[in-house]
């Protein structure tokens, strides 16, 4: 299924399904909540601005997982790299890695099982986000963007994606750049489906760990 049909069907699943994690996650939510304020320093939620479709911004919702005096200068220098193609991705690149010393030890759990982005079914509800798609990149990273690369913005950014289920910790930046081009290019709403049947063991083997 493609087309504007494909598009509404692929809405009427992210409002419905995101509706639902929301109604049943909220005893999580309240626990999650009661260990960050117990174990750290600053508030419960982080709200960051991402570059969504037609590189529109918007308030990416996440549990805060890192300490509310972290410096990201050291990160943003390695992203530079990579999207550079000047260095190797590995399972330490920075993005994905859990004894970030930036991470709080609630933080590193939530990252290791995606926990800290169920507040992101927030986002899809309000149509900035879609239970699958490109992953919403920050502004400096999208200023980074090759031309081709920047053809995901043509897509809502996504919860999950083509690279998040295809071993995502082993990729370099561009490769993962490249896949969420393929997903804008071959989109369908089976596809989406079978992304979403993905996702949880992906989660599980702690590909969803960043």
């Amino acid at each position: 299924m493609r087309g504007p049909i494909a598009l509404k069907a692929k809405r009427f699943v992210d409002i419905v399904a995101a509706s639902a994690v929301i109604a049943v996650t909220l005893p999580i939510t309240a626990v999650v909540a009661l260990a960050i304020k117990a174990t750290s320093r600053g508030p419960v939620f982080f709200v960051q601005s991402r570059v969504g479709q037609f590189e529109q911004p918007f308030d990416l919702l996440k549990f805060r997982t890192m300490r509310i005096d972290a410096d990201d200068g050291e990160h943003r220098a390695y992203q530079e790299r990579l999207l550079a193609g000047e260095a190797e991705a590995g399972t330490d690149d920075g993005i994905y890695k859990l004894d970030d010393p930036r991470v709080t030890r609630v933080g590193s759990f939530l990252r290791r099982y995606s926990i800290d982005e169920l507040p992101q079914m927030i986002n899809v509800v309000k149509g900035e986000m879609s239970l699958v798609g490109p992953r919403p990149a920050l502004q400096w990273e999208v200023d980074l963007f090759s031309d081709r690369h920047r053809l995901r913005a043509r897509a809502v950014p996504g919860c999950s994606g083509l690279w998040q289920v295809s071993g995502r910790n082993l990729m370099s930046s561009l490769e993962m750049l490249d896949l969420d081009v393929e997903y804008v290019e071959t989109f369908s709403f089976w596809r989406d489906l079978q992304i979403l049947v993905k996702t949880p063991m992906a989660i599980l083997r702690g590909d969803g760990a960043r």
